[in-house]
C-alpha cells in the first residue's frame, strides 16, 4: 500500500506548457518554477520509501531511437518514483529494421495510451513531428545535434544547488570546451543560461565550433581565456560517430590545448565548479584528477537528473489533467 504523500507538491498553473522540445516557449518563470518543483521530488528521493502517487494513472512511454545510459534510466525511474506506468522502446530489433515509418510506428504505440512521450532521436526536430502525430505531451530526450533541455536543466540545477539564491544567474559565466559543433547539450545549455540572465563561452578548435552564435555568447580558442573567471566549466566530449576525421589535426595536439587540467583551472573562479554530461573520455577532454577531484560535480549531474526529469514530467502531465 503506498504511504501517504506528506510533503506539497506545487499545483502546476492553469496554462501549462504541453511539450519540452527546447526552451524557446518556457519563461524563466517556468523554469524557476520548475527547478521548485525538483526541489521537492529530491526530498521524495531521501526517504525510505522513494515513491509518491503524484502520477498514478498516467503512463510515460520511452522512445528511443539513440543508445542512452542515463537519460533513458533517469527517466524511467522518474516515472516510477511518482507510480506512472512505463512502456518502453527500443530501435534495435523493432519493427523500423522491417521497413515500418518512424509515423506508423508512433501510430502503433500509440494504441496503447500513453500519456507522454520520452523521445531520442538521431534526426533534428523528430521530436517536434511527432508532437505533430499524437495527443500525447512530448520530452525531447536529444534530437540530432539540435537540443537536449532536460540535460540543460539538470546542469542548471546542478549549479544553483552550489551557487544558491542565483535562481536568474546574472553575473554567472558557463565556459563550454570541446566539441561544441556537435553536441546538443552545449546548444540547449546556450539557450537555458543565456535565458536566465548568464554569460556563456564557447572554446575548441576552430573546426569544432559553430560559425554563428547567438548575441552574448563568446568565442575563443584559447582555454586560459575561456576559463578566466568562469564559474562552472563544462567539458564535452569529442563526437567522433558525428564528425569528418579531417576536424582534428591529431588528438594529442587537441589533448595539448584543450584539456581541462588543474594548471587550465587555475584561472577559473576559486569556486568553479567542474561539469560533464557524459559519457566521459577520461584524460582526453578531461584529466582524471579534475573528473574525480573536489570540484567536480558530474555524478551529482546524474543524480539530479532523476528529481529534474520527476519535475518535467509532473509539470506536464498533472498540467494536463
Amino acid at each position: 500500500m503506498m504511504a501517504t504523500v506528506d510533503i506539497e507538491i506545487p499545483t502546476p498553473a492553469r496554462e501549462r506548457k504541453r511539450n519540452l522540445l527546447d526552451f524557446a516557449d518556457w519563461s524563466v518563470a517556468e523554469v524557476q518554477a520548475l527547478f521548485e518543483t525538483a526541489d521537492v521530488m529530491a526530498q521524495v528521493l531521501t526517504r525510505t520509501i522513494k515513491k509518491v502517487p503524484a502520477l498514478q494513472g498516467f503512463t510515460v512511454g520511452t522512445l528511443f531511437f539513440e543508445d542512452s545510459t542515463r537519460t533513458r534510466l533517469s527517466f524511467e525511474r522518474a516515472a516510477r518514483a511518482q507510480s506512472a506506468d512505463v512502456i518502453s522502446f527500443a530501435a534495435g530489433g523493432s519493427s523500423l529494421s522491417k521497413g515500418e515509418s518512424l509515423k506508423d510506428t508512433l501510430q502503433t504505440i500509440d494504441q496503447m495510451q500513453a500519456d507522454l512521450y520520452v523521445v531520442r532521436h538521431p534526426a533534428a526536430g523528430a521530436p517536434s513531428q511527432i508532437a505533430r502525430w499524437t495527443d500525447a505531451a512530448i520530452v525531447n530526450a536529444g534530437d540530432g545535434r539540435r537540443a537536449h533541455p532536460t540535460q540543460a536543466l539538470l546542469d542548471a540545477y546542478t549549479f544553483r544547488q552550489r551557487f544558491p539564491g542565483f535562481d536568474d544567474f546574472r553575473g554567472k559565466r558557463l565556459a563550454i570546451v570541446g566539441d561544441v559543433m556537435h553536441s546538443r547539450v552545449a546548444r540547449s545549455n546556450v539557450e537555458l543560461w543565456r535565458k536566465l540572465g548568464g554569460e556563456v563561452v564557447l572554446c575548441g578548435p576552430p573546426t569544432l565550433l559553430p560559425p554563428q552564435v547567438a548575441p552574448g555568447v563568446h568565442r575563443s580558442h584559447r582555454l586560459a581565456e575561456a576559463l578566466e573567471g568562469a564559474h562552472a566549466v563544462m567539458t564535452l566530449r569529442l563526437q567522433h560517430e558525428r564528425m569528418a576525421s579531417s576536424l582534428l589535426p591529431s588528438l594529442a595536439e587537441y589533448v595539448a590545448r584543450y584539456q581541462l587540467t588543474e594548471r587550465a583551472l587555475a584561472g577559473a573562479h576559486p569556486e568553479a565548479l567542474v561539469m560533464h554530461p557524459g559519457p566521459l573520455n577520461r584524460d582526453v577532454e578531461i584529466a582524471t584528477e579534475i573528473a574525480d577531484g573536489p570540484r567536480s560535480v558530474i555524478h551529482a549531474q546524474v543524480a539530479n537528473g532523476v528529481p529534474v526529469r520527476m519535475a518535467v514530467l509532473y509539470t506536464l502531465l498533472v498540467g494536463k489533467r
